[in-house]
């Protein structure tokens, strides 16, 4: 086999302990970092000026190639069609999308110009693992520019029903650039399942069943794989972390805090498709019906900043912190605030010292690929007095963590039954739903997720990437990708 590149929108070298990072990066970062080799993408660096130029970093055994993007390419690729037009689509919110033809046409030429930039990295041999919604056109530019080696896409978030994906109005060439890969990764079978849906009623292509292992599609003149391939953590490492935690600062203040309050806990970037707002109203009803929980019980909810320069982010803010005003104003104490609403970013090691002790982990988004943080949570538990999980059945991870309990997000009143249950759910309960979601997370865990994937694209027949082939990218790659994405 030869090197692992890995291709994503962010390319963030994270470290042990470091600042905690989105699903991708941990998940990536913690895949590669076993197998070495290659993870390209943006620094995260916008210049104004200039031609920006690729960087290439060694760590151990992960070589980091990161560039910097221009401010136009930023505004139409990044927070104009993934972030304005696909991010809200694909989390079930139609009536958020914005569309803009320019930012489309930004978005193709961003990806053509990435993988002009990866080109000349590549060896014959490489496998390439693309991955999520920023980066849908990639492999059709890279096949522009005469790659023909593996490559793989993995979608991290959810993949939207048909008719959602329609309020897209270039569904279609989307779909088409998805067909380019050699194989599809989708986080749960529903997700999988709306993908083939589209190919055989929006696309006219058919799907063929496996026995054991990928379905084959048939779209757009090409044959192609995909499957259902769960992201997991590796719950005995976050375990240590949050062992190792008990008694550092942050974990001791928050316990003399609470003044042996129970404490109930989420973690979420700041985000719409989170359920922020519903979770806060459904903790204010928790308060409301069941008054003896009241001075018994805090909620502490870590939203660290995203997207702070795009509109629906600065809204979803303002209104979280009105909203927790607005609760705290109404059931504070003198000795007692109902909730800690905190807006910044906690190192990993301290967010799994907290989860260990928190009675309820409180994840509850309205639609979610996976949610991480719901498996991070149960990983992070003391085995004997493990606190209880409340999950969205539109996360993800519902569809492994069945010693959940099991929510929906919009109703109010049962996510405030659900957490009156969590917080006196007797001991031997709380160990046999913990016993029972530790033995998924053990045999799905990262390691098992990139395995099944690569094993999977390992299978599929490639033609080599002759050298020739990379000449010809560097004349003439650029355009004909252009050309194939735009049109």
């Amino acid at each position: 086999m030869g090197r692992l590149i890995i291709v994503s929108n962010r390319v963030a070298p994270i470290s042990e302990g470091g600042p905690a990072a989105g699903g991708l990066a941990v998940g990536v970062y913690d895949a590669l970092k076993e197998t070495g080799g290659m993870w390209f993408g943006w620094s995260g660096d916008v210049l104004s000026s200039g031609q920006p130029q690729i960087k290439v970093e060694e760590r151990g055994p992960v070589t980091f190639a990161t560039i910097a993007l221009m401010r136009r390419d930023y505004d139409q690729y990044y927070r104009g069609f993934s972030n304005a037009t696909l991010w809200p689509a694909f989390h079930y919110r139609a009536d958020l999308v914005q569309y803009d033809r320019h930012d489309f046409e930004g978005y193709c030429r961003v990806n053509a110009w990435l993988a002009q930039q990866l080109v000349p990295l590549l060896r014959d041999d490489d496998v390439i693992w693309v991955h999520d919604y920023h980066l849908i056109p990639f492999a059709q530019a890279l096949r522009a520019a005469g790659v023909k080696n593996r490559i793989g896409f993995f979608l991290h978030i959810p993949f939207p029903a048909s008719q959602v994906l329609l309020a897209v109005p270039p569904h279609r060439q989307l779909v088409e650039a998805l067909c380019s890969f050699d194989l599809l990764g989708f986080q749960t079978s529903p997700d999988l399942r709306a993908f083939c849906d589209y190919i055989v009623n929006e696309a006219n292509g058919s799907v063929d069943a496996a026995a054991n292992g990928p379905l084959t599609l048939h779209a757009f003149g090409r044959s192609l794989r995909a499957a259902a391939y769960p992201i997991g953590v590796y719950p005995d490492e976050i375990a240590e972390l949050a062992k190792a935690g008990e008694r550092g600062k942050p974990v001791r203040t928050m316990k003399a805090t609470l003044h042996s309050r129970k404490l109930i806990m989420s973690v979420d970037r700041l985000d719409y498709s989170k359920g922020l707002v519903e979770r806060f109203r459904a903790f204010e009803r928790l308060l409301e019906q069941a008054s003896a929980q009241r001075n018994k019980v805090s909620f502490l909810q870590i939203a660290p900043p995203t997207r702070a320069d795009m509109h629906a982010y600065q809204d979803i803010r303002l209104q979280l912190e009105g909203e927790s005003g607005r609760i705290n104003g109404r059931f504070a104490e003198l000795d007692w605030t109902p909730i800690l609403y905190i807006h910044k970013q906690y190192e990993r090691s301290v967010l799994a010292a907290l989860f260990r002790t928190a009675h309820v982990g409180y994840v509850t988004p309205l639609r979610d690929g996976m949610n991480l943080v719901a498996k991070e949570y149960v990983s992070a538990q003391d085995p004997e007095n493990p606190g209880v999980l409340v999950l969205s059945r539109f996360a993800g991870a519902a569809q492994e963590l069945d010693g959940a309990l099991i929510v929906n997000p919009v109703d109010i009143d049962g996510m405030a039954e659900a957490l009156a249950r969590a917080l006196e759910m007797p001991l031997a309960e709380r160990q046999a739903r913990y016993r029972d979601m530790m033995v998924q997370l053990r045999a799905n865990n990262v390691s098992v997720w990139r395995d099944n994937f690569m094993r999977d694209l390992q299978g599929i027949t490639a033609t080599k990437n002759a050298k020739s082939g990379k000449g010809r990218a560097a004349s003439s790659g650029k355009k004909a990708a252009r050309e194939t994405l735009a049109g």
